[in-house]
């Protein structure tokens, strides 16, 4: 059984490839699609990407379980003991409009745990990696959370839209409110400490978020749904939103009892 670290470097090795598949692409207006049904975007980048990384890293562990954004879901996935939990191209919007914040998220989870996870930025030159008990690095830089402050002193990655108050059982935390679209980048922010906390209340896809929820614990902060502890590799492939940060300042967002909103 290959040691989360092992499985840390075959992630590491494919993110890098994905990188440079989607650098090709990128501002070189890749052809779109939409989804359709609120899904969302998709680019030939992305396409391209989930198909390298799909091939690669079953072949490499051909016994894990495969969950992507980017692949028809099925449920073989749940009777494996491992799985990767793979987003492509988490921003596909930013990608499309040229930014910079987009980024591919590679997890693999073991028994509903992420073990090894890899955020990677190729347009910003950021590569977040983390395996559990090793550890949170930022282009090999060990990573910690911010150390906590006040709450309505700490900069937290929300959309205004989750502050409404018909989304808390108490009144809305008063933060300082700021935003990046990807999932995955924000909360490898909150990880490097950038940002004392991250929050969004709706449900949310595993993909946008196991590998994320990984670097911020192994940087010395904690993640909760609105409902409890994340577990990954579920029928749904969903969980019920996310606070990530430092542990004093999720817990003091979480007595203000979060609900699911529909926000983003």
């Amino acid at each position: 059984m290959p040691a989360p670290s092992d499985d840390l470097t075959l992630l590491l090795e494919a993110a890098r490839a994905a990188g440079d598949i989607a650098m090709r692409h990128f501002r070189e207006e890749p052809e779109v699609w939409d989804k359709g049904g609120s899904a969302g975007p998709v680019t030939e980048a992305d396409l391209a990407v989930d198909a390298m990384l799909r091939a690669r890293l079953l072949k490499a562990r051909p016994d894990y379980g495969w969950l992507s954004e980017e692949t028809e879901d099925t449920t073989d996935r749940l009777t494996c003991e491992h799985v990767f939990i793979i987003d492509p191209i988490d921003g596909t919007r930013s990608f499309i409009e040229g930014s910079q914040t987009w980024a591919h998220s590679l997890a693999v989870a073991r028994g509903g745990i992420v073990t090894a996870a890899v955020v990677l930025l190729p347009a910003r030159g950021l590569t977040y990696a983390a395996a559990r008990g090793k550890g949170a690095t930022c282009n090999g830089a060990p990573m910690c959370v911010a150390v906590s402050a006040s709450l309505d002193k700490t900069e937290v990655l929300s959309s205004k839209v989750n502050l409404r108050p018909e989304f808390w059982r108490a009144d809305p935390p008063t933060i300082q409110q700021t935003f990046r679209s990807s999932l995955a980048y924000r909360l490898a922010a909150v990880a490097e400490g950038r940002f004392g906390a991250m929050l969004t209340l709706r449900e949310t896809w595993e993909w946008d978020i196991a590998a994320g929820t990984l670097l911020v614990e192994e940087a010395g902060g904690t993640a909760r749904t609105t409902i409890g502890t994340p577990k990954f590799n579920t029928p749904s492939a969903a969980l019920p939103g996310l606070i990530a940060g430092a542990p004093q300042l999720v817990d003091t967002l979480m007595a203000h009892g979060p609900k699911l909103s529909g926000a983003a």
